[in-house]
């Protein structure tokens, strides 16, 4: 697995950062971590990693991530996490769900493009291990 100084999601080294998750040593422990180690697994083209924080429910049948990919991903801006908003305003919240507003910037074939999504993150617990999982996600562009 590649060990680049930064990580691609933004975060501090790789290896302090999402390496730990791709790798499986370590159980991203809020949606907004597991949305940030999936990006990190899309640069790098890690479709098993995808695939296995996917909700078994809503997980597509074909790869995530082509072979051939020619996606070049240039970044990633958190816009908000849901929970931390609720929390702000004080309303109720549920400890197994999350949302998390993001844009990740890309290029294919020289042209930019960007994708604003607002993913839904829900955790549940198998084998006593509680694990957020990629629900889906909506477009507001």
């Amino acid at each position: 697995m590649p060990s680049p100084s930064t990580c691609p999601c933004g975060g501090a080294t790789f290896a302090s950062c999402c390496a730990p998750f791709l790798a499986g040593d370590a159980v991203p422990p809020t949606a907004e971590t597991l949305m940030r180690s999936r990006y990190s697994a899309y640069t790098l083209g890690i479709d098993a990693y995808l695939r296995a924080t996917w909700h078994p429910s809503t997980v597509p049948a074909d790869r995530i991530v082509g072979e051939n990919e020619q996606t070049r991903w240039l970044g990633l801006e958190i816009k908000s996490a849901l929970r931390l908003r609720k929390r702000q305003a004080n309303l109720l919240e549920s400890p197994d769900a999350d949302t998390v507003e993001f844009v990740a910037r890309y290029k294919i074939g020289g042209r930019a493009h960007r994708l604003h999504e607002v993913s839904r993150f829900v955790r549940e617990t198998h084998d006593g291990v509680a694990r957020w999982y990629y629900l889906d996600g909506s477009f507001p562009d």
